[in-house]
């Protein structure tokens, strides 16, 4: 790591130690989203059988010739694109040299010197505060295989080696040393797995060890420009572990240092269990990878035009997109940053506004009814046979009068699982509202004589009791009484 300038600790950070700062620099492995692996024509379908899913190249038997994946280039480049990065007209794929059980050729081609692109920056928001995370570079690789240590699986003593992973197509993801705190750290990366998938680069599913990080953490005194010992921090698949490893790593490194000790750069491994982190290895040099350029490969040239095709295509990105709703629809932030979390059902609230600009009214029921819908379902957005159309029709139903909201909501979970039309629903199951003045005003007049002392209370002033009535009457017309006209109705026959 390089030096870098001493910077204010932001208030959102945890209670960092007296008189020291921390500096982190992060490493993302996102896996772009392909049918077939970086190098080879084999598929990378997450949960196949173990050891199905390669090919000669994968495993990287004498002989074969590694080719690229074209679609993979394509994502690649759509996320450099968005994130500002310089994309370089020339770059070239090297192979890195060590040998691990899960690595069977003995090197991983990845990009070293000269890399697809460099720059660019991840935005953030922290505690209303926006800014952007720069980035050093983005690079192309392929995956190493999936190493099984657990008893249950191995039947203990061994390890088992899953080569289903083995070439699958990634991009790293490398950041500045330019965080300065563990919350700092988490909302860099929900945002650039926020932007991964609105891009559709990546399904960035943590779980599915398709977005993992690695974080290169050191401390310094308040106000030193050099940068202190760094170590780096594996096994981090959740956000809440990368926040709790950054923590835990900072109070070991002061506290070994204020005790005389001295920091080695190391390669760690975090045990959220125990919320410790041990040592693996000593942190390895770029030269003891041995480096060079691959003689499979030859350089991947970019032109000018492929970029001015991919970036016509990419999509406003989320933290544009709340300061839109925020500035064009008046929308409060909360809304804006909800709305926006899923691109699908940001744009399903576009689509359903230009049907009906009323962007309260919407926000208001795709936050409430669309998202409870999407969580008990377990399904994402595009699973339900949800329409923006659909959508608009309940609402202009509800507008017109003609059913209850309690009733329209009751509609809307018979549209989100059969996809019908919700007057359709409305009819069937005899939910239409009741309107008809001479019905509302029999039912009126039958609760207020039922009801004789809360008539003296509310005409004695109690006006409140207006409520009470308007509950009464929706009971007895089985919740389908038009409350607007319930209202003036009752509010008259009670004097």
């Amino acid at each position: 790591m390089a030096e870098s300038s001493p910077s204010v600790m932001p208030k959102h950070a945890f209670p960092m130690p007296k008189g020291w700062e921390a500096v982190i620099g992060l490493e993302v492995h996102a896996q772009l989203k392909t049918e077939s692996k970086l190098f080879s024509s084999a598929p990378h379908a997450f949960g196949a059988a173990p050891n199905t899913q390669t090919t000669e190249v994968d495993v990287g038997l004498p002989g074969v010739l590694p080719v690229l994946n074209e679609k993979a280039v394509e994502l690649a480049l759509r996320l450099a694109l968005a994130l500002g990065a310089k994309v370089h007209p020339v770059s070239i794929f090297a192979r890195k040299h060590y040998f691990y059980p899960d690595l069977p050729k003995g090197y991983q081609i990845s990009q070293y010197e000269e890399p697809y692109c460099t720059d660019g920056a991840v935005p953030i928001e922290l505690d209303g505060e926006a800014r952007a995370i720069p980035l050093t570079r983005i690079h192309m690789e392929e995956d190493a295989a999936k190493n099984i240590h657990d008893d249950a699986v191995t039947g203990g003593g061994v390890t088992h080696v899953d080569l289903n992973r083995a070439g699958a197509p990634l991009v790293e993801i490398v950041s500045t040393p330019s965080i300065h705190s563990p919350e700092e750290a988490g909302a860099y990366l929900r945002s650039l797995r926020q932007i991964l998938r609105y891009l559709d680069v990546s399904d960035a599913d943590m779980e599915k060890g398709q977005f993992r990080c690695d974080a290169n953490v050191s401390v310094r005194r308040v106000g030193e420009r050099k940068l202190g010992t760094r170590t780096e921090l594996k096994n981090l698949n959740s956000f809440r572990f990368v926040e709790r490893a950054i923590v835990s790593e900072i109070r070991r490194q002061v506290e070994l240092i204020e005790g005389g000790g001295v920091v080695l750069q190391q390669t760690m491994h975090w045990d959220d269990r125990s919320g410790t982190a041990t040592p693996m290895r000593t942190k390895e040099q770029a030269d003891d990878y041995r480096y060079f350029p691959d003689p499979d490969l030859p350089p991947l040239r970019v032109e000018p035009a492929q970029l001015e095709r991919i970036r016509a295509t990419l999509p406003e990105l989320p933290h544009i997109r709340r300061a839109r709703y925020v500035e064009s629809f008046g929308l409060p932030s909360y809304d804006a940053a909800v709305l926006t979390e899923d691109r699908d059902v940001s744009e399903l609230f576009e689509a359903a506004l230009r049907l009906h600009d009323q962007p309260k009214t919407v926000s208001n029921w795709i936050m409430r009814d669309v998202l409870a819908t999407m969580t008990e379902s377990g399904k994402v957005l595009r699973e339900l046979p949800l329409t923006p159309e659909h959508l608009v029709e309940l609402l202009k139903l509800i507008d017109a009068g003609r059913i209850t909201a309690g009733s329209a909501r009751e509609v809307f979970a018979e549209m989100a699982k059969t996809g019908a039309r919700p007057e359709a629903i409305m009819r069937a199951r005899g939910l239409e509202a009741v309107s008809d003045t001479g019905e509302l005003e029999r039912l009126a007049r039958t609760v207020i004589s039922a009801n004789a002392g809360q008539v003296a209370k509310y005409r004695a002033g109690e006006i409140k009791l207006l409520n009470f009535f308007v509950g009464q009457v929706m009971k007895a017309s089985g919740g389908k009484a038009d409350p607007a006209a319930l209202r003036e109705i009752l509010s008259r026959a009670l004097g």
